[in-house]
C-alpha cells in the first residue's frame, strides 16, 4: 500500500444541466492506494462537523464522483468513482471514508464525457452508471 496526503476534495454533481464541483474544505486527509487486484483506493477526509448531514445523506448512494488533489495543491486532480464506507464524528469534526477506483482520464476528457451524457438526458445515479460504463 502507498499513502499520500490529501490536499483537496471536490464532490462532482449534476445540477440542472451543468456539472458542478463542490469543494469540501479539509482540515486534513489521506489517500491510500491499496494496490489490490481491484485497484481500489481509500480516501479519508477530515473536515468540519457542518458537513455531517451532507455526507450522511450521500451514504445512500452507490456511486459518488469525487476529484482530489494529492500531495500538493499544484498537482493535477485525479477523479475517482467512490462510495462512502463510513462517516465518523471525531471531537468537533468528522472524518469521511470513501472507497473507490481511479478514473484514468484527463480532466478535460472526463468533463466532456459528463457533459455529453447530461446532454443525452442522464442525471443522478443513472448519470453515474452511464459514466462508469463509458470509462
Amino acid at each position: 500500500m502507498k499513502t499520500f496526503k490529501l490536499v483537496a476534495l471536490d464532490l462532482i454533481e449534476q445540477k440542472e444541466e451543468e456539472v458542478v464541483q463542490n469543494n469540501i474544505p479539509l482540515i486534513d486527509g489521506l489517500i491510500i492506494n491499496r494496490e489490490d487486484e481491484d485497484n481500489t483506493w481509500l480516501i479519508e477526509a477530515y473536515t468540519e462537523h457542518s458537513y455531517l448531514e451532507l455526507f450522511t445523506a450521500l451514504q445512500e448512494y452507490d456511486e459518488i464522483l469525487v476529484q482530489v488533489k494529492i500531495t500538493k495543491e499544484s498537482n493535477e486532480p485525479a477523479t475517482f468513482i467512490t462510495s462512502i464506507a463510513g462517516v465518523n464524528e471525531i471531537g468537533g469534526n468528522i472524518n469521511v471514508l470513501f472507497i473507490g477506483t481511479i478514473v484514468d482520464q484527463q480532466k478535460n476528457q472526463i468533463e466532456e464525457r459528463l457533459v455529453a451524457l447530461i446532454e443525452e438526458g442522464y442525471h443522478g445515479e443513472e448519470l453515474l452508471r452511464k459514466f462508469k460504463e463509458a470509462t
